[in-house]
């Protein structure tokens, strides 16, 4: 049996109390899928997986359900400190070949810088996987918003959350997550895709 994402959408939020895991709880919120069981995976994005809006995507998902995930978070209860978190995405134009998600978090950095590093991590590793030459910045075409890799077309984009630390030295958290919608294939499968 095997787990195959089929569509993903993209959230970020930001969360401030007194104590770290409440702060990260009112990320969550923020974010909108804080009723989640949220599993955290590492960097595929597999073909042919539909990216959608994130309103399309939550009326996917119950309360409860088992969620899969990229997730960057990041905290401070330094005052004043900003903090960011940054998903960044590689989706090359051929549809058959699977795409990469990177995670990046920080301080100091603001929500562009944040945003770029991501996005460079993401081409960067789907270069190196694919076995293709490639230099973030030599390969950018800036009127194309979108990286060339040896002639192979990649469309890139991030999600940021930056925030400044709480003035009264409460706990500040940001995420940004890449959310996976599920169904699960194969013999004796517990529920069917969604038609």
């Amino acid at each position: 049996m095997a787990i195959v994402p089929r569509l993903m959408f993209n959230t970020k939020g930001v969360g401030r109390h007194k104590y770290e895991l409440q702060s990260f709880e009112m990320a969550l919120r923020d974010a909108g899928i804080e009723k989640f069981n949220l599993v955290s995976v590492s960097s595929i994005l597999p073909p042919g997986c539909k990216i959608v809006s994130k309103e399309e995507g939550l009326k996917e998902l119950q309360p409860g359900q088992v969620v899969f995930l990229v997730m960057s978070r990041n905290s401070t209860n330094e005052p004043n400190r900003m903090v960011a978190s940054s998903i960044g995405v590689a989706v090359p134009a051929e549809g058959s070949q699977y795409g990469y998600i990177s995670e990046y978090h920080g301080f100091g950095a603001n929500a562009e810088f944040a945003g770029h590093l991501a996005e460079d991590l993401a081409a960067t590793m789907l270069a190196t996987t694919l076995g293709i030459p490639f230099d973030p910045d030599t390969d950018w075409d800036e009127r194309e918003n979108q990286y060339k890799m040896s002639g192979k077309i990649v469309k890139s984009f991030n999600v940021t959350k930056t925030a400044e630390g709480d003035k009264s030295g409460g706990y500040t958290t940001v995420l940004a997550a890449a959310v996976f919608v599920c169904d699960w294939v194969g013999p004796g499968s517990p529920c069917q895709p969604k038609q």
